[in-house]
């Protein structure tokens, strides 16, 4: 029996916000839609159009107030060959929050608090 990896999720407040930062940020778009008929919920999947692997992106009708992180030792990573180029697009936009120049890797944080570590692909 083997396990893959198929994706992984992330609960947001402002669904749009958080669609319109992915995209910007880290340049993944949208793939997938489901939304409840009900409207209680909307899912929405983003892709790298590289890998199979999806962000699942979780909006609550009726969770009005902010998710807690706890203590943010989870996080999602992300590699990247132009590791430089994708260093200098996320200072411009002022979204690193933490940077370990000497394990060559930083955080950036989400709309909703999460943390996403980048690495260099070469690493």
């Amino acid at each position: 029996m083997k396990f893959e990896f198929n994706h992984f999720n992330f609960n947001v407040q402002d669904l749009e916000r958080s669609i319109k930062w992915y995209e910007a940020v880290l340049g993944l778009k949208e793939v997938k839609r489901n939304v409840a008929k009900d409207g209680r919920y909307i899912i929405v999947f983003l892709g790298d159009g590289v890998t199979d692997f999806r962000l699942e992106l979780t909006w609550l009708r009726d969770h009005p107030e902010p998710y807690d992180l706890g203590e943010q030792e989870f996080h999602l990573a992300m590699v990247v060959e132009d590791y430089e180029a994708a260093y200098d697009h996320h200072k411009a936009l002022d979204a690193i929050i933490y940077d370990n120049q000497a394990m060559n890797l930083y955080f950036l944080e989400d709309p909703d608090g999460y943390w996403i570590e980048i690495l260099s692909k070469y690493r």
